[in-house]
């Protein structure tokens, strides 16, 4: 089952049973397909396109949050935070800071990476191959942690 099909069942389901905020955040994620489906680009609908997709509105909560919480909003927090719960439902497993740095490492190694002057070499093939598993900015922070400890 694609995600276009999981979502409208998951919709279906969400209207039943009356779950306002998992009804929304279906909603928004269904917008967001035929948004690009009716975007004219010619494109196709693909796994690495459901995933970028599901990511940027994962990060877009996740700023959200950030955002509210600076500003006192916690009910505000709060509903962005289930609401990213039910995206990340959806999303790759996230890897563990762990997972990363081990995978981020063999990456090194296979690139031959060693020093902050081969970061131009380790993040772009670092980031391609955690891309759906793994926050961009921890991806980040890893890489820079592993060459700075060479």
């Amino acid at each position: 089952m694609n995600l276009t099909e999981k979502i409208n069942q998951d919709l279906k389901d969400a209207m039943r049973s009356g779950d306002k905020i998992r009804l929304e955040t279906i909603r928004s994620i269904r917008a967001l397909i035929l948004e690009f489906e009716k975007s004219g680009t010619g494109k196709e609908f693909t796994a690495d396109e459901e995933i970028r997709m599901l990511s940027t509105a994962a990060k877009k909560r996740k700023e959200s949050i950030e955002q509210f919480r600076n500003g006192g909003r916690i009910e505000l927090a709060e509903k962005e935070e289930a609401e990213l719960k039910i995206i990340e439902e959806y999303l790759p497993k996230q890897l563990s800071p762990e997972e990363i740095l081990l995978e981020v490492k063999k990456i090194a190694l296979e690139v031959g990476a060693k020093t902050k002057e081969d970061f131009p070499k380790l993040m772009p093939q670092a980031a391609k191959a955690l891309k759906g598993k793994a926050d961009g900015k921890v991806v980040k922070e890893i890489v820079e942690k592993v060459l700075s400890a060479s």
